[in-house]
């Protein structure tokens, strides 16, 4: 391609040479090599995120968590709920939840189950009947009624009270003495003394309608 030039000018020759026919190529390239470090340098840094805790299947109320039933799930830090759990083994839910739904102290038993209804009294009761407190689901409105087992007078104690959770896997029939069900309910606070008082020596039922 270059006579009479010595070897190792030929070769530098030829490099300028090739460079000439492609350097639209080579311009190009280094063009979309700036774009890129430039689109990286203003690009955001990706979020922070933070583990939560998530149902891992339809749950209902009344279910004892163990650890088939969450999973972890990475969740941007503004949007994860400030209340989120991170530790519910053996917890009780208060309320039913869905597959996915980030597991928060309002749906666990427990002292934030108060915050579900502000200005209330969150406190448990116990049925005789075990299998009535089987009929009932969270979010229910009863009225409680207690029953004297000497004389059979009964009287409402507190009206249109919300059932906040419910056990499972409960017997049907009365238990009795010290058996039956515990549920959760909120009630006024003049209720809740009125309910925790016929407790202590009343039979407690409900009545509700939905």
């Amino acid at each position: 391609m270059f006579p009479g030039l010595p070897p190792a000018r030929r070769r530098i020759r030829a490099v300028r040479h090739q460079l000439r026919r492609r350097r639209r190529l080579i311009a190009a390239v280094l063009t979309a090599g700036a774009v890129l470090a430039g689109v990286r340098a203003v690009a955001p840094p990706p979020p922070h995120t933070v583990a939560v805790l998530v149902a891992a299947r339809d749950l209902p109320s009344g279910t004892v968590l163990d650890e088939r039933d969450v999973a972890s799930r990475d969740f941007p830090a503004e949007l994860a709920p400030p209340a989120a759990e991170g530790a519910v083994a053996g917890r009780v839910l208060a309320a039913p939840v869905r597959s996915g739904e980030v597991l928060t102290d309002v749906r666990l038993v427990g002292p934030g189950l108060a915050d579900a209804v502000p200005g209330e009294t969150v406190l448990p009761v116990r049925l005789p009947d075990a299998g009535m407190a089987t009929l009932l689901r969270a979010g229910d409105e009863v009225d409680l009624l207690a029953t004297d087992p000497g004389t059979g007078d009964t009287e409402v104690v507190a009206r249109d009270v919300t059932v906040l959770a419910t056990p499972t896997g409960l017997p049907d029939g009365p238990a009795g003495g010290a058996g039956g069900a515990l549920v959760v309910i909120g009630a006024s606070a003049s209720e809740a003394v009125a309910i925790a008082g016929a407790a202590l020596g009343q039979f407690l039922t409900v009545s509700w309608s939905r």
